[in-house]
């Protein structure tokens, strides 16, 4: 069986509630309540209006630092909710690493709602994408597995295609998609992992924040236009193309290396998530539509004449 990372830390309501008494006695006595349980990190809820995160490994422990420092920089003038930082944990003798404390974010995870109903934030995620792909400074952190050329991905994508037993036509096609051109622009702020799990939707199907910062990177955009095939169904998809191509030229190389950063993010959710039912779900739902789903045989890039 393929499962997500093994937790190095057994991250415990106990343990959150330790930590709180000795580095946050004021926020102490509030209602604690574990919400979440990811890759890298496990989530609480504390009191009405605030959140815990925590990392769960120490691979995350530095993406929770990166967080810690460059979200209240990048966060000003964005219309979009971020987890921007309220309080900081540190290390003690009994967990480790950073942590860090934020605003509760009321709303339904986008991984929770059908994908023909998610089409309504489609507008809302472009316009979050244009607005956070700025160029990024020199000690923007750097991420091994995100923003890079697609081609230092190829040994682990193949690997997870084989052990998942998926198809040939998938490996084919990322071989076309590995190979498209790259990316010659300069180094943008990424969020690096713009998939439905990290997406919060209103009521009305709206956008209502981005969480999980912690593959914040810089480098190639197309990352992040993978959301297209993360998040959207065929129509989702073109609204949130049609929105991006309308305020920002983006060439077809750039399409199709970010359809390829959609398999390759899929594949890591289709092989190595038999413990999660939502994420596994999730992934064979995206290589499927990362197969079938070329928007460059449609007029949604021709029409803005951004084919390039």
């Amino acid at each position: 069986m393929a499962t997500m990372p093994a937790a190095e830390v057994d991250v415990t309501s106990a343990l959150v509630m330790r930590l709180l008494a000795d580095q946050h006695p004021d926020l102490a006595h509030l209602p604690l309540v574990e919400v979440a349980h990811g890759w890298d990190n496990v989530i609480f809820r504390l009191g009405d209006d605030l959140a815990v995160r925590l990392p769960r490994r120490q691979a995350a422990a530095e993406l929770i630092r990166n967080e810690q420092h460059w979200l209240p920089e990048l966060s000003p003038g964005l219309a979009t909710v971020m987890p921007v930082p309220v309080r900081t944990g540190t290390p003690s003798s009994y967990f480790p690493w950073y942590w860090t404390i934020t605003r509760w974010l009321d709303g339904t995870l986008a991984a929770d709602v059908e994908p023909a109903r998610r089409s309504a934030a489609a507008t809302d995620l472009a316009q979050f994408v244009l607005a956070f792909h700025r160029a990024a400074p020199a000690d923007a952190p750097q991420n091994r597995v995100r923003g890079v050329p697609l081609s230092t991905r190829s040994a682990a994508v193949e690997e997870r295609i084989a052990a998942a037993g998926l198809s040939r036509e998938l490996l084919d096609l990322w071989r076309i998609l590995r190979d498209q051109p790259g990316w010659t622009g300069p180094p943008l702020w990424l969020h690096g992992d713009l998939h439905a799990a990290n997406l919060v939707l209103n009521p009305q199907g709206r956008l209502a924040g981005v969480l999980d910062f912690g593959d914040l990177t810089s480098g190639d955009p197309a990352t992040d236009l993978a959301a297209a095939w993360l998040v959207f169904n065929r129509t989702g998809r073109r609204t949130f193309i049609g929105t991006v191509t309308r305020e920002r030229p983006v060439d077809a190389a750039t399409w199709q290396r970010a359809r390829g950063w959609a398999l390759c993010i899929a594949t890591a959710m289709a092989a190595t998530s038999d413990d999660n039912p939502v994420f596994h779900t999730m992934g064979t739902r995206i290589l499927d539509d990362v197969l079938t789903d070329d928007v460059l045989t449609d007029d949604v890039l021709t029409d803005e004449g951004h084919t390039g």
